[in-house]
């Protein structure tokens, strides 16, 4: 990665340019204050600012975050979904929790390197190393936590995954020169209200950051098209809602993100409900996740709109994202069954699959009830839930037993060039599928399917039936986003490939009008 161009990022940040918001911080030497590049304070002379990729260097160089501005809320840089090298892989596993899950030692396990080199890699590239950046999430957590609920401060240290009262304390004061009493204090001079916590089930209401443009009521859309019985809901309206079943290790939670009646609203609102507070920071990750929520959608239309076929879809969908999912190994279960059958077929199987081994949610809901099986049940499923031909249900079962003995990893830190390649050393797994995996399970920013029977179909409307290896080339490197743009392009209903995925390009006559479940 090149180091930040100082000169730019004084120019981003004197322009107040809120496009550089998540990208780097500017931090005052004078104040000892760092600030996100359009904060409207009185922009600082050249001479005493310096610059960091993340808040974690900053504050390991001693400065605050700023009071006016909240630099710690603002989206994520959208460099670590492009990247997939070890530290943007690592970036990822860390927002992710997986350093409060299972330490350093865990998280250099799975990167495949050491713990020193490791360290070496992130306090070269980013400044930090990663207990220091997982240190500033949790300081954003239990900033939310404090702020939003009526948690008892003692819990919420623990919950935002601080090993001590102590800590917490001194990294709050150390993070936001104020102690976590005086932050909840504010919020009630302010009149916010809090949420409650009832029974075993806590539930906060946290306001998503993103980048604009951002068509929430679209996106909401496509994921809530292919919603499974009892693990979604999507309803449709002026304000669309999407509600699906969280599993974290077992642990439960449930998600409602609401569109807000801004067409090019800067954020969206989630009600986050959880066994344990302690998967917040996980949950908040899989929703941006989801979302789409740290793309630059300036960068990728501008890119775009230099791609003939692309231009005219850009310009009246701008800010369009490329949706990913919470699991990824609900993702591939769910392409494999959608092989070869119509969208409405691929949903009765899938949801008896979720209605005979989803395990029974821990918190009750009126239409929630359960979460999609984890691989070791799918593994095991007997013939009765899986109904469909024979080469179908063995290739889910073995990808399912490749799942659960580690064989073959579906986390946000895995190579994906090595996930592509395992999963089509697997008997019933194509490249079409293995490149859907990556990008709906994983959020690859720049898969080519131009395979896809509804990309074909749409290339064939605008003339370019030959040349879809010249427009995905020049998309690179934002070709899943050309995907979406492609398939929304088609002129037919939201449950057809206009709002998701159709099977391979290669097939018989037959088949081709049937669509594959995203």
């Amino acid at each position: 990665m090149p180091p930040l161009d100082p000169d730019v990022c004084y120019a981003a940040s004197a322009s107040r340019d809120a496009r550089f918001d998540g990208t780097f911080v500017i931090a005052v030497r004078t104040t000892g204050i760092y600030c996100r590049p359009s904060c409207p304070a009185i922009t600082p002379k050249r001479a005493n600012v310096e610059f960091h990729r993340t808040a974690a260097a900053a504050q390991q160089r001693g400065f605050r975050a700023c009071k006016r501005c909240r630099p710690d809320a603002t989206p994520g840089s959208s460099e670590w979904n492009v990247r997939h090298d070890v530290v943007g892989r690592a970036m990822r596993l860390i927002a992710d929790g997986t350093v409060e899950r299972v330490g350093v030692p865990g998280l250099a396990s799975a990167l495949g390197y050491s713990e020193r080199h490791l360290h070496r890699l992130l306090a070269e590239e980013v400044g930090a190393g990663p207990l220091a950046l997982a240190r500033a999430q949790r300081a954003q957590t239990a900033r939310v936590l404090i702020e939003t609920t009526a948690l008892r401060l003692t819990d919420v240290a623990f919950a935002a995954g601080f090993g001590s009262v102590r800590q917490f304390n001194d990294t709050i004061q150390q993070v936001f020169a104020s102690s976590p009493s005086e932050l909840r204090d504010a919020v009630t001079r302010r009149g916010s209200e809090r949420t409650g916590v009832s029974g075993s089930t806590t539930s906060v209401t946290i306001r998503l950051p993103t980048r604009r443009p951002f068509p929430a009521a679209t996106v909401l859309e496509f994921i809530g098209a292919r919603a499974l019985d009892g693990v979604e809901e999507y309803c449709a309206g002026p304000r669309p809602t999407y509600r699906r079943v969280l599993d974290i290790d077992g642990r439960h939670g449930i998600v409602s993100v609401v569109a807000g009646p801004d067409a090019d609203a800067d954020h969206v609102m989630a009600t986050i409900s959880l066994t344990d507070w302690g998967d917040l920071g996980t949950a908040v990750q899989r929703v941006r996740r989801m979302l789409d929520l740290d793309a630059d959608p300036q960068t990728i239309d501008r890119h775009l709109r230099r791609v003939a076929a692309l231009a005219p879809l850009v310009a009246t969908h701008p800010g369009r994202r490329s949706p990913a999912s919470v699991d990824a190994f609900e993702t591939v279960v769910r392409a494999i069954i959608g092989q070869q059958v119509s969208v409405a077929g691929a949903r009765t199987v899938t949801n008896r699959l979720v209605a005979a081994i989803g395990p029974r949610l821990t918190i009750d809901d009126p239409t929630l009830t359960c979460a999609f099986p984890g691989p070791d049940a799918v593994a095991t499923a007997p013939d009765a839930a899986l109904a469909m031909p024979t080469a179908r249900r063995d290739a889910v079962r073995r990808v399912a037993a490749a799942v659960a003995d580690g064989t073959i990893r579906l986390d946000v830190g895995v190579d994906p060039i090595e996930v592509r390649a395992r999963l089509i050393e697997l008997k019933g797994i194509g490249p079409w599928t293995a490149d859907y995996v990556l990008m709906r399970g994983l959020g690859h920013p720049d898969i080519d399917l131009g395979s896809d029977l509804g990309v074909v179909h749409s290339l064939r409307s605008a003339g370019m039936a030959n040349r879809g290896d010249e427009l995905f080339s020049a998309a690179a490197p934002w070709r899943s986003y050309a995907v979406h743009h492609l398939w929304a392009s088609l002129p037919t209903a939201p449950t057809s490939t206009a709002s998701g995925p159709s099977s391979p390009a290669t097939r018989s006559p037959r088949t081709t009008t049937r669509r594959e479940l995203r």
